[in-house]
């Protein structure tokens, strides 16, 4: 019994040794994998500039549109059409494109010093010219950082492909 007890003695240290190391690598890889995985401030407030952005064409909200975009935005539509920032904002405000939904999916953002790249797809009901339609798009926007505000600074948009 002696023999028995003081070989798991010896053991003991030994197994809690490793123990506590396997705990500390499992701990450190979770707070790794999470730390990659969450948004930092700046991808939040981008995206928070996403949904305003969002709502002001749902609203054809001329004040937040011209807040939330930058002085020399060029704003490129799905069927090849080009606006700067007035035409853009007037086209919306004046009912000529009308947004009657609009949900977006599969976004990303990468935030690079202070410019951001935000990515996703667009599916929304129109209703340009009073004439009811459907939108599917996968977007591309540019937002640049100043004066500690996000601004869009240029969009593109493709039709999504059918599979």
């Amino acid at each position: 019994m002696t023999y028995f007890f003081s070989k798991h003695s010896v053991l003991l240290p030994s197994v809690c040794r490793l123990t506590c190391k396997a705990v500390a690598v499992t701990f450190l890889s979770i707070l790794i994998h999470t730390s990659m995985f969450a948004q930092s401030t700046d991808e939040k407030q981008v995206a928070s500039r996403v949904e305003a952005l969002r709502i002001a064409m749902l609203n054809a909200d001329k004040p937040a549109l011209e807040e939330l975009t930058n002085e020399k935005l060029t704003y490129g539509h799905s069927n090849a059409l080009v606006e700067d920032r007035e035409t853009f904002i007037h086209s919306l405000v004046s009912k000529k494109f009308v947004f009657t939904s609009i949900d977006l999916s599969n976004q990303s953002i990468r935030v690079v010093g202070n410019t951001a790249v935000v990515r996703h797809r667009l599916i929304g009901n129109t209703n340009d010219n009073n004439t009811p339609g459907k939108a599917d798009i996968t977007i591309l926007l540019v937002w640049l950082k100043e004066g500690g505000n996000w601004k869009l600074l240029a969009r593109q948009a493709t039709k999504t492909p059918q599979l």
